[in-house]
C-alpha cells in the first residue's frame, strides 16, 4: 500500500491566538512547499471559546462571563459554530490541494480525514462513524468530534477536537443560549448527547490521546511519519507569533462580521 509522507507535530498547550497563529503559519508553509504536509495536535491553556469565520461574537459568545472565568476568545478560519476548548485533544491537519487524501467533494474530504479520528477511537476499543455533516458518533448516537475544515491557499485545512471530559455547565456559562430558562435543558442535552472520553470510561492524558490518535490518522491515511516528534520550523514560530498578534488577538479580527 503506498504511504503518504507526513509530518507530526504535538505542540501541546498554548493560548487560542497562538493556536490559531501556528495552525495559519503552518498553512502558509505547506502552501509555499517549505513544510511536508502536517498533522499537528494541541491542547488550550487557558481555556478558550472559539467562533466559527463566519459567527457573530456578541451573539455567540457571554464576553463578561469568559472574562470572569479567564477564558480566551478566538475567531476561526474555519465555519461551524462557537466551541469551548478545555479538556480536550485538538487536531488540525494540512495538506496542498492536489493531496490524494484531498478530496475535492467536501463531504468525501471529512469522510476520508475523519477517518483517521475514528481509527483512533477504534485503538481504544470505541466503535464510531462519520456522519454529516462533520460529526464523528458513537455507535449509540453521541458526539464524539466536531470537525470543521477550509480550504486557503491551494490547501485544505481540517481541524477538529476529541473531549477528556466535558464541563457542560461551564460551557453555557460562556455560551449564549436563546433563553436564560433553557440552559438547563440544554446542559442536560449536551449531558446525553455528547460523549468526552472520562465518559466512556477511559481516562486518557493529553499525551496519551495524542500518541493513540496519531497511530489512527497514520492506519486510516496511510501516513508515514517521516519527521516525528520535530517542532515547527523556526520560519513557522516567528510567523505564528507574528499572525497571534497582529491577526487573531486583535479587536478588528475577533469582532469581524
Amino acid at each position: 500500500m503506498e504511504t503518504h509522507q507526513f509530518r507530526l507535530l504535538n505542540t501541546g498547550q498554548h493560548d487560542g491566538f497562538s493556536n490559531m497563529g501556528l495552525d495559519e503559519a503552518i498553512l502558509e508553509s505547506v502552501a509555499k512547499g517549505a513544510s511536508l504536509p502536517t498533522l499537528r495536535f494541541y491542547g488550550w491553556a487557558p481555556p478558550a471559546v472559539s467562533v466559527g469565520y463566519f459567527q457573530g461574537l456578541e451573539e455567540e459568545v457571554d464576553l463578561v462571563s469568559c472574562k470572569l472565568h479567564g477564558v480566551d476568545v478566538v475567531r476561526r478560519i474555519t465555519g461551524g459554530g462557537a466551541v469551548f476548548h478545555h479538556h480536550e485533544l485538538t487536531y488540525s491537519i494540512i495538506m496542498p490541494g492536489t493531496h490524494p487524501a484531498a478530496l475535492p467533494g467536501i463531504q468525501d474530504s471529512y469522510r476520508i480525514l475523519c477517518a483517521g479520528i475514528v481509527e483512533g477511537f477504534a485503538l481504544l476499543g470505541v466503535a464510531a462513524s462519520f456522519v454529516p455533516i462533520n460529526d464523528i458518533v458513537s455507535a449509540d448516537g453521541r458526539k464524539l468530534s466536531g470537525n470543521a475544515q477550509t480550504r486557503r491557499m491551494g490547501c485544505v485545512l481540517q481541524h477538529g477536537t476529541v473531549l477528556l471530559d466535558l464541563d457542560a455547565e461551564l460551557m453555557f456559562d460562556l455560551l449564549k443560549v436563546p433563553q436564560e430558562k433553557l440552559k438547563g435543558k440544554l446542559i442536560q442535552d449536551v449531558q446525553a448527547h455528547v460523549a468526552s472520553l472520562r465518559t466512556l470510561g477511559l481516562s486518557l492524558s493529553f499525551e496519551e490521546a495524542a500518541d493513540v490518535f496519531a497511530q489512527g490518522f497514520r492506519r486510516a491515511l496511510s501516513l508515514d511519519f517521516a519527521e516525528e516528534a520535530v517542532t515547527p520550523t523556526v520560519a513557522e514560530a516567528e510567523r505564528a507569533r507574528v499572525l497571534a498578534d497582529t491577526k487573531f488577538a486583535s479587536r478588528e479580527w475577533l469582532r469581524k462580521r
